[in-house]
């Protein structure tokens, strides 16, 4: 297992899952190359089983650097040509994500199942769209949220959550420090319109997770603030947001996600979850281990016995990827639920509102 970890635009990890399918069974399609989580889609689809059959994009050079991580794969000279293949499954994309959900209805409406990296949508009228055309054609509208799905420490989190030894959870706390890296980023990355903001963007991995760890089917949006305290030269950057939850069951949650991770840190970012739970609680360090390790994926799990440190790197084979590819080829729901997907996105977009209006007032 490996990954990048010093720009979280580019964190790609692999993995050595076993595969859950035969070569050539499910071929998928790499489209619309605008983020670079588009590797990290790839490579757990890849690590899983599937076959990368078709690459698109407008951008020659976005193309040429795909094709040299994959070699062999086609390269198509339009996105219809991809659709009109009917070997093709799965469209894996990662566009401005004011555009993903446009090309998740062509892809629909194509007979294809879609898998978007976050967020997915930058309206609630896109999201409203989504869900209709998912009831009308049955097909399944996966979303990357990869802060849970491939980081080895908080899948694990889940199975221990699980299992209950925490009793029922009570709160989640998630603090999501990202890298700006200024230089780095194109110029819809600072456009509102184009990104959606802080919390469409980066807090929907927080709200998923929050989702997940609670066992909740909804929740009720508290508090959300939204601010640019530190980048006037990019009027258009949120650089920090928070939003408070409540969950249909009673849990409680917290997020915390900005672009200030210090320069001297390892890691493009310190994320920290803590869950506490009736009969126990558990710390989640992601990505490092402050001056300790790093990359790090590891869990603090105090329960009613002991306390434990449990070293999670490289042992999960993130099993959502081959979950995915089993579902879309059995007709079975076992990765993540289209409610799931769906309502995380309406959250943070709710949260997202409440924090604009907010600001409009001041």
């Amino acid at each position: 297992m490996s990954f990048q970890v010093k720009d979280g635009a580019t964190y790609a990890p692999t993995s050595n899952a076993e595969p859950v399918c035969r070569p050539g069974e499910f071929h998928f399609a790499s489209c619309f190359l605008n983020h670079g989580h588009i590797y990290g889609q790839t490579n757990g689809l890849r690590d899983a089983g599937g076959t990368l059959k078709w690459v698109y994009d407008p951008d020659q050079s976005r193309v040429d650097a795909f094709v040299a991580k994959y070699p062999g794969v086609k390269v198509a000279r339009s996105f219809d040509e991809v659709l009109a293949d009917p070997e093709i499954k799965l469209i894996n994309g990662a566009a401005i994500p004011c555009d993903r959900a446009a090309i998740g209805q062509q892809t629909l409406a194509a007979g294809k199942h879609y898998f978007t990296d976050k967020a997915p949508f930058t309206t609630m009228e896109q999201l409203a769209e989504a869900r209709a055309a998912v009831r009308r054609t049955g097909l399944r509208w996966f979303v990357y949220y990869s802060e849970r799905l491939h980081n080895d420490a908080a899948w694990q989190a889940g199975e221990i959550i699980r299992s209950g030894a925490l009793g029922r959870v009570l709160q989640v706390l998630n603090l999501a420090p990202h890298r700006l890296n200024a230089p780095s980023r194109p110029a819809w990355f600072f456009d509102k319109k184009c990104y959606g903001g802080i919390l469409t963007d980066i807090g929907s991995h927080q709200v998923e997770q929050f989702l997940t760890y609670a066992g909740c089917a909804d929740a009720t949006v508290n508090f959300a603030r939204s601010e640019n305290f530190n980048n006037p030269a990019h009027p258009g950057l949120e650089d920090f947001g928070e939003l408070s939850l409540s969950g249909d069951n009673g849990a409680s949650f917290y997020g915390r996600v900005d672009w200030f991770t210090p320069g001297g840190q390892s890691v493009w970012g310190d994320g920290r979850t803590f869950v506490v739970g009736t009969q126990g609680s558990l710390e989640l360090r992601k990505y490092t281990d402050i001056a300790r390790s790093s990359p790090a994926s590891r869990l603090f799990l105090t329960d009613g016995n002991r306390e434990q440190e449990i070293d999670c790197l490289g042992k999960t084979g993130f099993p959502f990827f081959g979950r995915l590819i089993r579902d879309l080829l059995d007709g079975t729901d076992t990765a993540m639920s289209q409610a799931h997907v769906f309502k995380a996105a309406e959250l943070t977009l709710r949260a997202q509102a409440l924090a604009d209006a907010a600001r409009e007032r001041s």
